[in-house]
């Protein structure tokens, strides 16, 4: 039951964000638990959180795959698409990487939790950029919320990490960004981590008086 509403969830999601799925856009999707679809979307955004303790399985293929497609409909300055995306799920990549990361950063290893530098995710996507685009930074962020929030609709959790992508542009790891393959005039900006959640961390509160409605 948990999984059917999930995908729920996910289907009103993707018709929000454009994303491939068998729902027609004309089609009306029914929320989760009687949920309206702009509900199940609100309560999706609302629900997600920044996971960084995953269990040890991978996520299916087949739902990184929509996961991406998700990202990849998101919006962007005249279509131009400033991005590429990696999926990685291979545990020799992810545990390669990693032992150079513990040699630089051996204080990191000390943690008797470590077992990757990405959160421990079995999953990683590795979003690289246009360097010619000059909206590709604002792209690349809508992409990922779009795959983070589909994620989260189907109870897989993610995490946009920072420092990982900066240590796989370092000479020290040069071997593992090559076999990313991006293509000449990209590079990696940011990586998330994906897998399905091994902790449920509370909300973290949020200043509304930033919000202001102008007269």
């Amino acid at each position: 039951m948990n999984y059917l509403r999930a995908i729920a969830g996910f289907l009103c999601l993707c018709t929000v964000a454009g994303c491939t799925s068998s729902v027609s856009q004309q089609e009306t999707v029914k929320g989760v638990e009687g949920m309206s679809q702009s509900e199940a979307v609100v309560k999706t955004i609302m629900e997600r959180r920044s996971i960084r303790k995953y269990k040890p399985q991978p996520v299916e293929r087949e739902k990184m795959q929509t996961i991406v497609e998700c990202g990849v409909n998101a919006p962007n300055a005249m279509n131009r698409q400033p991005w590429e995306v990696r999926v990685v799920d291979n545990p020799d990549f992810i545990n390669g990487v990693t032992e150079l990361y513990k040699k630089e950063q051996p204080k990191a290893a000390e943690d008797p939790n470590f077992k990757n530098m990405f959160r421990n995710a079995p999953t990683v996507v590795f979003v690289g950029r246009d360097v010619q685009s000059g909206s590709a930074e604002f792209d690349c962020g809508l992409l990922s919320e779009n795959m983070m929030l589909a994620a989260q609709s189907m109870g897989i959790g993610s995490c946009c990490l920072g420092s990982p992508a900066a240590f796989m542009r370092s000479p020290a790891a040069a071997e593992y960004l090559k076999q990313l393959g991006f293509s000449e005039g990209y590079e990696l900006l940011y990586c998330i981590a994906f897998g399905y959640p091994d902790e449920a961390p509370a909300a973290k509160p949020r200043d509304l008086t930033k919000i202001k409605f102008v007269e």
